[in-house]
């Protein structure tokens, strides 16, 4: 029998061993907020209210049961299996997990200067603020916020690169005073975890969009010369008053070296979102002690 929350917690933990962190995150924040609430606004003793909850063992189970039943969209087989290579070259374009992670890699350069920008400002004003009464406020205020937006982007994080991301925020503590919730947050390696991801996510999100503009307009540009060419009667290039056109015979060829590298493309942007969804997921999720 269970004396205390923090028993059960670390019981469901042991329980669920072997699980996906982020479910166990979840299963863990939903328990807590769950008997600590019904301890809060009921009379019963804590083993009545497991009784109606779930042991651990119910609980992992049910746990279990809907993980199965709601897996991140993106995150199982989507294509037929091609049995030449040609086939499986293309067929990118048929794997929503590569489009997903086309556009994450895009947007990523909008949430990276967001998350940067208010990284920088929060982490200003709360130095400069420490010194006066209301700092506290402040950098508490800050704090929770770098957990919100962790929240966030691990929702984006699992819709687009189909990476299993906590689908509950960690709660912030109850009944404690300002200073101690500080020191609770200032404890956590999830909050610095999450505040370096903020000023990482920058660089990586101007790195990928550099990328993929450049390789798109390379890719682009070799489609359509033959069309500025034939149609619009455009050159290739012009060095003042000489204009270089493309033989037609060159049409394929570019075309071709167009296609083929943006295809190519698309397979390295799915395994470059395989790889930034292990590193959201390693930096995302709060570690259970």
């Amino acid at each position: 029998m269970f004396n205390t929350v923090e028993e059960y917690l670390d019981a469901l933990k042991a329980e669920m061993e072997g699980t996906d962190n982020a479910t166990i995150q979840d299963a863990l924040v939903d328990a807590e907020e769950h008997l600590r609430t019904a301890l809060e606004n009921t009379e019963d003793e804590l083993p009545a209210i497991i009784e109606e909850y779930g042991t651990p063992e119910e609980t992992a189970t049910a746990y279990a049961e809907v993980e199965r039943r709601t897996a991140p969209a993106l995150s199982g087989p989507v294509t037929k299996k091609q049995d030449s290579g040609l086939g499986r070259f293309f067929a990118i374009y048929a794997d929503p997990r590569a489009w997903g992670s086309l556009f994450y890699m895009f947007i990523a350069f909008i949430t990276g200067v967001i998350y940067f920008s208010w990284a920088v400002t929060g982490i200003s004003l709360s130095i400069s603020f420490a010194i006066f009464i209301f700092g506290l406020p402040v950098a508490l205020l800050f704090l929770l916020s770098v957990r919100g937006i962790a929240w966030l982007e691990g929702r984006l994080v699992e819709a687009l690169l189909g990476v299993r991301m906590p689908r509950r925020s960690l709660p912030a503590p109850k009944n404690a005073k300002l200073l101690d919730r500080i020191k609770e947050l200032l404890k956590d390696k999830h909050t610095w975890f999450s505040l370096v991801y903020m000023i990482v996510q920058f660089a990586l999100g101007i790195a990928y969009f550099v990328v993929l503009v450049t390789v798109f307009a390379l890719s682009l540009t070799g489609v359509a010369i033959p069309i500025l060419q034939e149609v619009f009667h455009l050159p290739m290039v012009q060095n003042y008053d000489v204009y270089y056109y493309m033989p037609q015979w060159g049409y394929p060829l570019t075309i071709m070296v167009g296609v083929l590298l943006w295809t190519s493309m698309m397979h390295l942007v799915k395994f470059i979102g395989g790889l930034h969804g292990r590193f959201a997921k390693f930096m995302l999720i709060a570690e259970q002690d």
